[in-house]
C-alpha cells in the first residue's frame, strides 16, 4: 500500500547520512514514500510536543513530554561515546569560575542542556540559536558557551579553550556512552506500521555504513563548512554500531540519563522506555 510518512530531522551532516538512502531511493520501502523535513533539533523537539511529525528526531531530554504520542525507535540514535557536546571559553575557567559566568545554551529541551544542568546545576544560562553561541563566546558577547553539531570539531579555530567535553565527564561518572538524541515515531500508526518504518530506516542507515564515501558525498552539503576529514571524522562520531541499535548498553545509558534528571529534579517524573 503506497503511504507517505513525514519524516522530519536535523540539517546536519550526520542525520544526512543517516537518511541518505531513503532521500535518494536507494533501499526498498515496499511502497513507503518519505517526506523529509529538515529543522534544528530544538524546534523538532517543539513540534514534536505538538506531535507535528509521524517520525521525528528529537533530544531524549523531550522524550518524557512526548512519550504518550511517540515511541522510541531501536534505530537512529546518536550517543556520544566518551565525547558530547562541549562547554567553551574566550579565557580558561576553572570549574568554578564556571558558576560565576553566563553560559549561551542551544534550546532548553536539548539534551546538551541537561547534562548541563547535570553538571552544572548552579551555573546561569542564556538560550541562543545553536549555530551563533561560538561566535558570541569569541566577540566577547558571552562568558562561555555550550556547542553542539559541527561546533565540536571546530571551536580551537576560533580560538577558544574548552572548558568540559559533557561527554567525557558523563563517562566518567556512569562508565556509560551520552545518549543525545534519537528517533521517535507516532504511536497512533499502529504495531505493524511502525515496525514497517523503524525496518525502513534501520536499513537507510546501514545502506550508509555500507556505502560510506557514497552516502559522505550527499551529506556533506550539509556540513557547513567542514572539510572532508572532518565531515568523515564527525559522521563517525555519531553514526555508528550504536546507531544502527543501542543494544543494552545504549539502552542502559538512556535510562540512566532520565533516572539522573528526575533525581535532580530536572525533569518531572520518572520516565519508561518502549521502543519499536
Amino acid at each position: 500500500m503506497a503511504r507517505t510518512i513525514t519524516l522530519a530531522h536535523s540539517p546536519d551532516s550526520d542525520d544526512a547520512f543517516m537518511f541518505y538512502a531513503l532521500a535518494k531511493g536507494k533501499v526498498d520501502t515496499r511502497g513507503l514514500t518519505f517526506k523529509h523535513v529538515l529543522e534544528d533539533i530544538e524546534t523538532l523537539n517543539r513540534k514534536a510536543i505538538e506531535g507535528a511529525y509521524e517520525v521525528t528526531a528529537v533530544s531524549f531530554h523531550a522524550y518524557y513530554k512526548i512519550r504518550e504520542r511517540y515511541r522510541l525507535m531501536t534505530a537512529g540514535a546518536s550517543v556520544g561515546d566518551g565525547y558530547g557536546p562541549i562547554i567553551v571559553s574566550k579565557r580558561a575557567l576553572s570549574r568554578d569560575q564556571l558558576d560565576e559566568v553566563t553560559v549561551g545554551v542551544p534550546g532548553l529541551l536539548t539534551t546538551a542542556f541537561l547534562v548541563f544542568r547535570l553538571f552544572a546545576p548552579g551555573a546561569r544560562w542564556k538560550v541562543m540559536p545553536f549555530d551563533k553561541i561560538q561566535e558570541a563566546v569569541a566577540a566577547g558577547n558571552i562568558d562561555a558557551g555550550l556547542i553542539i553539531h559541527e561546533g565540536q570539531l571546530t571551536y580551537r579555530e576560533m580560538g577558544l579553550h574548552k572548558v568540559l567535553d559533557l561527554g567525557e565527564w558523563w563517562q566518567k561518572e556512569t562508565d556509560l556512552p551520552l545518549p543525545l538524541g534519537g528517533n521517535v515515531i507516532k504511536r497512533d500508526l499502529g504495531k505493524r506500521m511502525m515496525e514497517r518504518v523503524a525496518l525502513d530506516i534501520k536499513k537507510s542507515i546501514q545502506y550508509g555504513l555500507d556505502h560510506r564515501q557514497e552516502a559522505m558525498d550527499y551529506a556533506i552539503q550539509f556540513s557547513r563548512g567542514l572539510d572532508t576529514q572532518r565531515i568523515d571524522r564527525f559522521i563517525g562520531m555519531y553514526v555508528n554500531d550504536l546507531t544502527l541499535d543501542y543494544g543494552t548498553v545504549g539502552k542502559q545509558a538512556v535510562r540512566k540519563l532520565l533516572s539522573e534528571a528526575y533525581k535532580k529534579k530536572i525533569i518531572p517524573e520518572r520516565v519508561a522506555l518502549e521502543f519499536v
